[in-house]
């Protein structure tokens, strides 16, 4: 069985979270002023991207937000 991914990502909402990270000027900087995923959320004041994707949804690989933060950042 082969895992399903969605533009490289986990899924949709990791994809959509990422994206949005990364293509909003605000959401980007505070990414870079961020440590991990959990740091760059308390200073968040969206409860959704602007897709409507939850910045809490439970379906998210942390793990690769993370990563994707640390990539930012060097």
């Amino acid at each position: 069985m082969t895992a399903t991914t969605y533009n490289g990502w986990t899924n949709y909402e990791t994809w959509n979270v990422a994206l949005w990270m990364d293509n909003d000027y605000g959401n980007y900087l505070k990414a870079r002023e961020s440590k991990n995923y959990k740091e760059f959320l308390s200073k968040l004041h969206k409860k959704l991207t602007g897709d409507g994707v939850s910045w809490t949804d439970p379906k998210l690989n942390i793990q690769e937000l993370d990563e994707k933060i640390t990539e930012l950042n060097s």
